[in-house]
């Protein structure tokens, strides 16, 4: 019985998705009130960039609209995205529809110039990340409260699940990693760990309050591998800069020519660059193959008709029920991985004294 739960949820989640989709297909195809070829690069990157509303899987020209928040020339202006998201100017701003700023809001002059006024608007991905954010802090307050009110007795259900995963993390990752100073970094790692997996989870999803793509945006990633890098900065040891500037090394190897030290500096940079493209490149990755997936339905059908379309529907379907049990996989493990080097990088800024 729970197979064929299991199997019918999968399918509507596939149907979903199926509908958005297609929704977003007709919105491409008749924009502007002619019908038009799809653009499959078009839609990709529609679904995977950035937006100033949410928008709906069954009906994607509505979007939920989000607070637009800018200082223009006038100053400060405050503002729901649905003023301007239909092509319409609100207090002289409007969205660019060609240019570098394309989709971007720009400020219009009086002769017409447009120009890109400082934008903190609360976007799709913004406001994705508040509610990724809230949900962590619901589930570590939920647990600590199931403590402070049963003592040690063991949760159960979904709290007992993620005390499980939390002692997984950290009994067998931070712990053999860092040995003594794991409780020192433990909060950091674990806030990293959840907050990237539910980032990852909400991303797979079609429907509010998912389907904003987090963590395949390379800000998001670089924000994330920054902090790692604040937390190696600002810890490391009076060793590991010694290491750093002064390695222990062949003096012909840091004099007259400063090779190793350069080296060495070189890859304090280069540690945070390795977690922020694989956490992107990773999880982009997953969602692009889905969404092409999807798109060959239509691509096929525009080609040779509804009879191959509905052929190549079935196999699509299947084949991204597999990719996004596949996705769900990955999060865990790019979520892990990136804890887990970040454990690392944190470790090696805490060399112990070499004596001798």
């Amino acid at each position: 019985m729970k197979k064929v739960v299991s199997a019918i949820i999968a399918l509507v989640i596939v149907g979903l998705m199926v509908l958005g989709y297609m929704g977003a297909a007709e919105h491409s195809r008749h924009e502007g009130g002619e019908a038009k070829a799809i653009d499959p690069k078009e839609v990709i990157f529609e679904h995977l960039g950035d937006a100033y509303g949410w928008e709906l899987p069954f009906n994607h020209s509505t979007r939920l609209p989000l607070p637009i928040i800018v200082k223009g020339g006038d100053g400060w202006h405050c503002f729901m995205s649905s003023r301007v998201t239909g092509g319409e100017t609100y207090e002289g701003f409007c969205l660019a529809k060609e240019g570098d700023n394309k989709g971007k809001v720009v400020q219009v002059a009086a002769d017409g110039t447009e120009t890109r006024p400082l934008d903190l608007s609360i976007t799709k991905n913004a406001a994705g990340i508040f509610i990724a954010a809230f949900i962590v802090l619901c589930m570590v307050l939920s647990l600590a409260k199931w403590y402070r009110c049963n003592g040690l007795k063991a949760p159960r259900r979904t709290l007992g699940m993620l005390e499980f995963v939390i002692d997984f993390v950290y009994t067998d990752t931070i712990r053999p990693i860092m040995g003594k100073d794991a409780p020192k970094y433990a909060s950091y790692l674990l806030t990293v760990f959840f907050f990237i997996l539910t980032m990852n989870l909400l991303g797979l999803m079609v429907i509010f309050p998912g389907g904003a793509n987090l963590t395949g945006n390379l800000a998001v990633t670089m924000v994330l591998a920054l902090c790692t890098f604040a937390v190696i900065t600002f810890t490391g040891n009076r060793e590991y800069w010694k290491e750093i500037f002064w390695p222990d090394v062949p003096l012909g190897l840091k004099c007259p020519v400063p090779m190793m030290p350069l080296i060495e500096i070189l890859g304090m940079f280069t540690k945070p660059v390795a977690l922020m493209i694989r956490l992107f490149a990773n999880m982009m990755g997953g969602h692009m193959v889905v969404l092409v997936l999807m798109l060959l339905i239509f691509i096929f059908t525009g080609l040779f008709g509804a009879v191959v379309g509905g052929a190549t529907a079935v196999f699509s379907m299947l084949f991204t029920l597999f990719m996004l049990l596949l996705d769900t996989l990955v999060s865990f493990i790019q979520a892990y991985v990136f804890t887990m080097l970040s454990a690392i990088f944190i470790s090696m800024a805490h060399p112990e004294h070499h004596h001798g």
